[in-house]
């Protein structure tokens, strides 16, 4: 089985002849008698499979996500039952970071703020001004496949990259403590999984330490890694210069608390579109099918 929007389900039928594939739109509305069958499902962001739900799945052998983030994945309980998760964060990367350049951009030259006042029917040409890119200083908060991507796509135009410090990261690479990011960089790009640990870290403390400097923060990440309201209230008073936000989904609107944010603010909100590239997701649906395909292949199973 697989969710909407997770796959290929032609291609998967062509690597898996054999076998019936079926497209469901959310774990929470399969048919039930179809979930009791599966042996393979293939998820994308946004979807909460835990211990609970796995009870519904009882066959499941193999749980393919075509991307990063396992959030929402009890992998615990899932290798537990004896369920193998693949993944492949890799090919989305580039991707990411190609739109991370592009909000970086817009957001240092207020594009956004520009054109909301337009729509607004304000000529707010004076308040557009702005530092130029090449002398800000970003921190990357995250040394994934993302991360990297962004730093390596960010520097030609900007004039430092600091990753936060990480024990895992080699000597070679520029970190600091994450106590002195929030005072030292321009912007900030937030690349970090959904754990415990990080939900809602860029919250009211994080703002408060860089509202004097007033960067631009960009979540490349996870969106609950966030305190939206926190970030869109100092976005809103001039905590931070701009807020870019790519991995918003259906289950997170309405991003305002309130019915109408106040007034025009140099903000972009996409729609979890940072991988959404036509060589991505022909790569990753490929990456899906064969996946399938060696799984069951391997375990002399039929998927249903």
């Amino acid at each position: 089985m697989s969710v909407r929007g997770a796959a290929d389900t032609a291609l998967l039928q062509r690597h898996l002849p054999g076998c019936a594939i079926r497209e469901i739109t959310a774990l929470a509305s399969a048919d039930p008698k179809l979930a009791s069958r599966a042996e393979v499902l293939v998820l994308r962001s946004g979807h909460r499979l835990d211990a609970e739900r796995l009870l519904k799945w009882p066959k499941l052998r193999h749980v393919i996500r075509a991307g990063s983030g396992l959030d929402g994945l009890d992998i615990d309980h899932l290798t537990a039952r004896g369920v193998t998760v693949h993944r492949n964060p890799e090919p989305a990367a580039d991707a990411v970071a190609e739109w991370t350049l592009a909000v970086l951009l817009a957001l240092a030259r207020r594009i956004p703020y520009g054109h909301a006042t337009l729509v607004d029917g304000r000529h707010a040409k004076q308040h557009c001004l702005a530092p130029p890119l090449s002398l800000a200083r970003v921190a990357i908060w995250g040394a994934g496949p993302v991360g990297r991507a962004c730093a390596k796509t960010l520097a030609p135009y900007v004039a430092e990259i600091t990753f936060a410090l990480r024990p895992s990261l080699p000597d070679t690479v520029s970190a600091r403590p994450d106590s002195e990011l929030p005072g030292w960089a321009d912007a900030h790009v937030v690349a970090l999984p959904l754990t415990d640990e990080n939900r809602g870290r860029f919250g009211t403390d994080f703002l408060a330490a860089a509202r004097e400097r007033r960067p631009l923060l960009i979540c490349v990440g996870r969106l609950g890694t966030l305190d939206v309201p926190a970030c869109l209230s100092a976005l809103a008073d001039g905590g931070l210069s701009g807020l870019a936000l790519d991995p918003v989904e259906e289950s997170d609107l309405p991003l305002w608390p309130a019915a109408a944010p106040p007034g025009p603010l140099n903000l972009i909100a996409t729609p979890h579109i940072g991988a959404q590239r036509h060589d991505v997701r022909t790569l990753l649906d490929r990456w899906v099918a064969t996946t399938a395909a060696g799984a069951l292949n391997g375990e002399g199973r039929t998927a249903t």
